[in-house]
């Protein structure tokens, strides 16, 4: 009987998180086992990646259980800070929470090991200084850095999150042409990597661009399409988003 290596199981969570089946994501960690320390880190800290990104997707609350795990395994890992925040992050987005991440976002940038995971902090520390505390320039800075570390390091997945913001500030701008170019590519980069909830969250924003052009239609048209994906896949915030456009 053939066994699945951790890495191998990891590997296969990850694709199965970004197609949204989050569930079947953590049965397979779950069920795979590892001989080694370093093994049992890897799954658990997969697990607890798993957990937050459904709980960013859903709103749910699945990330507690997983990160006192990988807490018990892990020692110091910049990965599994990087969690937190994220999981800290959400709180504060989706339940108005009091939480200032700032300082915590900026260690991370910090010591962060290699540019792909500190072009992660970067954007995590954008969307943070957008949507919580309203400093739109102090985002787009760390947008590009972003973009820049993610384009270094040939991660087309933190490209993708980063060009999905820009475009947003070039919308907010008025440059419908920029925000586009930025978005269509985003798109792209994130059909590629399979990655089902960004992507639905990405045609979200090329709905609203075609209302602004002036196709009324047609966003109509696409914001229907995401809806019926975005209940299928569970997920209640895109959802929300694509019913107001349909109206």
């Amino acid at each position: 009987m053939s066994r699945l290596s951790a890495t191998d199981a990891v590997t296969a969570a990850t694709h199965l998180t970004r197609a949204g089946q989050w569930a079947a994501a953590t049965r397979l960690l779950t069920a795979t086992r590892a001989d080694d320390p370093a093994g049992r880190a890897v799954l658990a800290l997969a697990r607890a990646e798993v957990a937050v990104d459904q709980d960013f997707g859903q709103q749910s609350d699945h990330a507690a259980a997983a990160l006192a795990a990988a807490d018990a395994v892990l020692d110091g890992s910049w990965d599994l800070a990087m969690l937190k925040f994220r999981k800290d992050y959400s709180l504060a987005l989706f339940q108005s929470g009091n939480r200032d991440l700032r300082q915590r976002v900026l260690i991370l940038i910090e010591k962060a090991p290699d540019d792909a995971r500190r072009g992660t902090a970067n954007f995590w520390a954008g969307v943070m200084a957008d949507n919580l505390h309203e400093q739109p320039a102090q985002a787009v800075e760390h947008y590009l850095a972003a973009l820049e570390l993610g384009e270094k390091s040939d991660d087309e997945l933190l490209v993708s999150l980063a060009l999905r913001h820009l475009g947003h500030h070039a919308h907010m701008a008025g440059d419908l042409a920029l925000a586009r170019m930025q978005w269509e590519r985003s798109t792209e980069l994130l059909q590629k990597a399979g990655h089902l909830r960004a992507t639905l969250a990405q045609q979200v924003l090329l709905a609203v661009l075609l209302r602004d052009e002036g196709d009324a239609a047609g966003s109509r048209a696409l914001a229907t399409e995401v809806n019926r994906w975005a209940r299928q896949a569970g997920l209640p915030f895109l959802a929300q988003e694509t019913t107001e456009l349909m109206a």
